[in-house]
């Protein structure tokens, strides 16, 4: 696949598919680990619970297609993934809080072989300012916007609490920052040109709670 196409594929491919490529990629990880050879959708719709006709669909945007009666090879289809996605390539990012999140986040090794590097971390707490996780350094976040021109780092975590989560978004913006993985439940704010990925594990939590509750009130009511 050339560049320029690469290029208009990932304009135009849908977010519920991008979401789904990392699912098919742990999958063909593991069964290349394994050396297996080929892997069909439908094998990997049992394994994942998703249509084989809807993975079909998902990897030809990446103009990626299987052999009739054979599926997929896959160790090609591993890089392919990989490299499609981004997990490829080191990126270097700084992670604003260091809290038990943020700590729990320079821990994950996990991170690293998707291609995410933390490489500091900044916070204002005086008690934790200075001193390591890991290898990772925590900085002052005073500091965020020299230390940023100097290495060029444009991706930031933030895992800061809920009320500071805008003014450092405001900080990370006006320090040249291009991605923000926003951790916090907050909905911050940022302009256009900036990428802006929320996670919010308080609203996964509070979803799950909410559907574990209705499924008793269903059960109940059909005693």
């Amino acid at each position: 696949m050339s560049d320029n196409a690469r290029h208009i594929t990932r304009d135009m491919l849908p977010e519920p598919t991008l979401r789904r490529l990392p699912w098919y990629l742990a999958y063909v990880k593991m069964l290349d680990s394994k050396h297996e050879e080929y892997v069909s959708s439908t094998q990997i719709a049992k394994r994942l619970n998703v249509d084989a006709s809807q993975i079909a669909k998902d990897l030809s945007f990446l103009n990626i297609k299987g052999k009739t009666r054979i599926g997929y090879e896959v160790h090609p289809l591993t890089k392919a993934l990989t490299e499609f996605l981004g997990f490829k390539h080191r990126h270097n990012a700084f992670l604003v809080g260091a809290g038990s999140l943020g700590s729990a986040l320079m821990r994950d090794l996990g991170l690293m072989q998707y291609g995410l590097n933390i490489v500091a971390a900044f916070d204002i707490n005086p008690a934790i300012v200075g001193k390591n996780v890991g290898d990772i350094p925590i900085y002052d976040f005073a500091e965020f916007s020299t230390r940023q021109r100097s290495t060029g780092v444009s991706i930031a975590i933030v895992a800061v609490p809920f009320e500071n989560a805008q003014d450092v978004a405001d900080t990370l913006v006006e320090s040249n920052i291009k991605a923000i993985w926003n951790f916090t439940p907050y909905r911050i704010k940022v302009p256009r040109n900036i990428v802006l990925q929320n996670t919010s594990i308080y609203s996964d939590l509070a979803l799950m709670y909410n559907r574990m509750e209705a499924s008793a009130n269903i059960k109940n009511i059909t005693k």
